[in-house]
C-alpha cells in the first residue's frame, strides 16, 4: 500500500473531519480542516480517500507510521509456517506402540503443526481399508481437544492418510506463550517487591503483640 496523502497533498475542497482524540467534527472545507490540523501542531492525514467526501484525521503521522512499521514487525516475528508433521501407524499396532504415536502428534498440534497420519499397508492388508479406517478415525478422536480432522482417510498408493489441523496455528500458539512469558515475569517481578512495604509498620509504630 501506498502512504496515504498528508497535509497539502489532499487536493478536494471538503472533507469529513475526525479530530486528534477520534471526535467527529463533520464535513468541513479543506482549508478549515488544515488550519485546525497547524493549530493542533499536527498533520492532516486522509484515512479514507474513496469517501465522498473523503475522511481525513488530524493525527502525528510521524508517530503513526513508526507504531504501525513497529506493528508489522511484531506480526512478522510472530509468523510461522506450519509445518506437516508425519505420524505412521501399522495396521497391527500396539496399544504401547499407539499411545506413544498419540502423545507425539498431540505435540506436533499444540506447536500449531498440522499431522499426518499415515497406515502403511502390508500386503493382503491392503484388501481391508476398513478396518484403516477405524484405526485412523479413532486417532483423530483420541486427539480431537487440539485439533480437527481436514483431510478425511484416504488411499494414496499402498497407504492411507488423514491430515488433522490444529485448532490454533503458530502465530496464535506464539503470542499466547509471548503473554504467559510477560505475565510470569510481572507476578514474578511484584513478588519480589509488593509484599515488604504493605506489611512493614509505618516509623514511629511498633507492632503491637496480639490480644488475648
Amino acid at each position: 500500500m501506498s502512504d496515504p496523502r498528508t497535509n497539502d497533498r489532499i487536493r478536494v475542497p471538503e472533507v469529513r473531519l475526525v479530530g486528534p482524540a477520534g471526535e467527529q467534527v463533520g464535513v468541513v472545507r479543506i482549508e478549515v480542516a488544515l488550519r485546525l490540523a497547524q493549530e493542533a501542531e499536527l498533520d492532516l492525514v486522509e484515512v479514507a480517500p474513496n469517501s465522498k467526501p473523503p475522511v481525513v484525521k488530524i493525527m502525528d503521522y510521524g508517530k503513526f507510521k513508526y507504531e504501525a512499521a513497529q506493528k508489522a514487525k511484531e506480526a512478522r516475528r510472530n509468523q510461522a509456517n506450519t509445518v506437516l508433521k508425519e505420524v505412521r501407524f501399522r495396521l497391527k499396532i500396539d496399544n504401547h506402540d499407539y499411545e506413544t504415536k498419540r502423545k507425539r502428534a498431540e505435540g506436533f498440534l499444540k506447536t500449531g503443526d498440522k499431522v499426518k497420519a499415515m497406515i502403511l499397508f502390508r500386503g493382503r492388508e491392503q484388501q481391508r481399508p476398513e478396518q484403516g479406517v477405524r484405526l485412523l478415525k479413532k486417532f483423530a478422536e483420541d486427539v480431537a481437544e487440539f485439533g480437527t480432522v481436514e483431510s478425511n482417510p484416504m488411499i494414496d498408493g499402498r497407504n492411507m492418510v488423514m491430515v488433522i489441523a490444529p485448532h490454533k496455528n503458530k502465530s496464535e500458539v506464539k503470542t499466547e506463550q509471548n503473554a504467559a512469558r510477560a505475565a510470569n515475569k510481572e507476578a514474578a517481578r511484584q513478588a519480589r517487591g509488593g509484599s515488604s512495604e504493605a506489611d512493614a509498620p509505618e516509623a514511629g509504630e511498633t507492632a503491637s503483640a496480639p490480644a488475648e
